[in-house]
């Protein structure tokens, strides 16, 4: 087995004068989550339906499962899984009765596709609802049908197309749990999503793209070290003091008058600390709280898309 499973090379698709995909790159490595992060019209729902081989590409070398997608579609479908942004199930049938269609669509028979929908409701914690239509699941509930629903034929490689999209936070976790259960058991996963929390919580590698191209690459403690590396935050309680306190903080501080905050990039995270506190103390300004922090994958995220907009 190929220690990728999704190979990109050159991907390009144009709607009209659009030009959707331009030149992207991708490289997904076995038995991971690969995240695609970007703003709204990037090219992440494209990229996801010519590897789903549900579009055509235009240009560009694109492999899935060590095939061809535009040469051997058939087998590339045999090989993955596609859970897209809206519900796939029939609400008005139980879970049960909707792995069970989507089993005999996969040609899996009677039999067949009532143990796979046994084994799979047991897998997403769904083994209880018993007859109860899905109109009346959770909305985590019903979005791990789905993930179910996409599981039917075993897939090698899973894409799912921001899948937690409308969820509460107890609905997303639920679905991040699945994920990890299924690369733990081998699946390969590419994610895409407008959640930086969710690529923080579960990708193993996230590509940053826009206007249809990748413009950064890396994991995530690689992209935020290359946005700044760590920041000093203090917080004062008196904001009369935040001009002061700035000119005693070394590099470039940013204040930040609403939260009353002066942060600034810092080399060395303890001599950082320890001459800040020893500042401040000898110029009499009493912070309400300190930190080192690393940037959060959003400040990464506006960083990298701001520069490539300027």
């Amino acid at each position: 087995m190929s220690d990728h499973e999704i190979v990109v090379e050159g991907l390009r698709k144009k709607y009209g004068a659009k030009q959707a995909l331009d030149g992207l790159d991708l490289a997904v490595r076995t038995g991971t989550v690969h995240a695609v992060l970007g703003p709204n019209g990037a090219g992440k729902t494209t990229a996801v339906r010519i590897l789903a081989t549900l579009l055509r590409p235009d240009e560009g070398r694109v492999e899935v499962a060590g095939l061809d997608v535009r040469t051997r579609a058939d087998e590339v479908r045999a090989r993955i899984g596609l859970l897209g942004q809206h519900a796939a199930v029939d609400e008005e049938l139980s879970g049960r009765q909707n792995l069970e269609m989507f089993g005999r669509l996969h040609r899996l028979g009677a039999r067949g596709a009532s143990a796979r929908a046994e084994e799979l409701l047991a897998r997403f914690g769904l083994a209880d609802t018993g007859k109860k239509a899905v109109k009346q699941y959770s909305g985590g509930m019903r979005r791990r049908l789905d993930l179910a629903a996409s599981l039917i034929s075993a897939p090698r490689v899973l894409f799912l197309d921001e899948p937690t999209t409308g969820l509460d936070p107890r609905g997303r976790t639920e679905v991040w749990n699945s994920v990890r259960s299924l690369v733990d058991g081998g699946t390969t996963v590419l994610l895409t999503t407008q959640y930086l929390e969710e690529a923080d919580q579960l990708a193993d590698h996230i590509s940053v793209i826009d206007h249809g191209r990748v413009i950064a690459d890396g994991t995530a403690d690689e992209l935020k070290a290359d946005t700044g590396g760590d920041r000093i935050d203090v917080v004062l309680r008196d904001p009369a003091h935040l001009t002061r306190a700035a000119a005693l903080i070394p590099g470039d501080p940013v204040i930040d008058e609403d939260r009353r905050m002066v942060s600034a990039p810092v080399g060395d995270r303890i001599v950082a600390l320890i001459e800040t506190v020893r500042a401040l103390s000898d110029n009499g300004i009493e912070p309400e709280d300190i930190a080192i922090r690393r940037p959060t994958l959003d400040e990464v995220f506006l960083h990298l898309t701001k520069e490539n907009a300027a």
